[in-house]
């Protein structure tokens, strides 16, 4: 990675964080998005350690609001050259909010967010460039109701969340099916669960749950950043698009996640919703 210039999101924390310093330590610059300066300084201290002879840089903003995610996109867009965009920043939320938009929060955060700053930076990705999503195998059992992706209709917070995450492979599918022949890749992954501050603002019964579950069943952050990484880094993935991947290793996921039609007409709608 050495030269190599990683932009990622939601990196002051748990998976991302991880997997911005140990590719730091592989020689990347890393370019981060926070929405918290106190945490974000403490990455970029993090990052100056893992790698001192690289201009680490932050950019601070909510990736809820679709204004603040095409802002940072157009500073992201002045970076010289991006190698890898990994699309991570997410949360669960188990109370319904809606965002200035007028959207949900989850979808907003984990499934606009991703698609509207990678949308706008696919200028900058050059061929080997990787676009390296992060999904999760909490979609399996999720279907979309195209008639309702605000969930305004009986809103609970982890299906809210696994529907995210149906998106976000139904997102990468598509994605992957447009810039064939690129030369630039995008695959997305499942980190699996980890022991993180993922859940610890949901409040409710969710983050109860999630208490108890993490210290018996959890994996470590340094453990589930491994397939992070090696999307971003692996000469192995360096010619594999429209995946998804568990474990460092290829993994199918749900018929609903590899439905065509779906991935299409989500691209579709978040289009006009971004107004891209």
């Amino acid at each position: 990675m050495q030269g190599k210039t990683v932009v990622i999101t939601g990196a002051t924390s748990g998976i991302g964080e991880i997997a911005a310093i140990r590719l730091a330590e592989q020689g990347a610059r890393i370019v981060f998005t926070a929405r918290d300066q106190a945490r974000a300084d403490d990455t970029m201290a993090a990052l100056k350690k893992a790698n001192p002879g690289a201009e680490h840089a932050l950019h601070i903003a909510d990736l809820a609001l679709l204004s603040e995610m095409k802002r940072v996109a157009g500073e992201l867009e002045r970076e010289p050259q991006i190698d890898v965009l990994i699309n991570n920043a997410g949360a669960l939320f188990n109370k319904r909010q809606e965002t200035a938009d007028g959207l949900e929060m989850t979808f907003a955060l984990n499934h606009m967010a991703y698609f509207v700053v990678t949308n706008l930076l696919l200028g900058k990705l050059k061929p080997g460039a990787r676009i390296v999503t992060v999904a999760s195998n909490a979609h399996r059992g999720a279907k979309l109701d195209f008639g309702d992706l605000q969930s305004r209709k009986g809103y609970i917070g982890f299906p809210v969340y696994a529907r995210s995450k149906l998106c976000n492979i139904l997102f990468n599918r598509e994605l992957a099916r447009r810039i064939t022949g690129s030369g630039v890749t995008a695959n997305a992954l499942h980190p699996g669960f980890v022991a993180t501050r993922f859940g610890d603002n949901s409040g409710g019964l969710m983050r109860t749950v999630l208490k108890v579950a993490k210290p018996i069943g959890a994996i470590s952050p340094e453990e589930g950043a491994k397939t992070i990484i090696y999307l971003a880094s692996s000469p192995e993935v360096g010619d594999v698009s429209g995946e998804y991947f568990y474990g460092c290793k290829p993994a199918t996921p749900t018929a609903e996640a590899r439905n065509d039609e779906n991935a299409r007409k989500l691209w579709e709608i978040s289009e006009s919703i971004a107004g891209l």
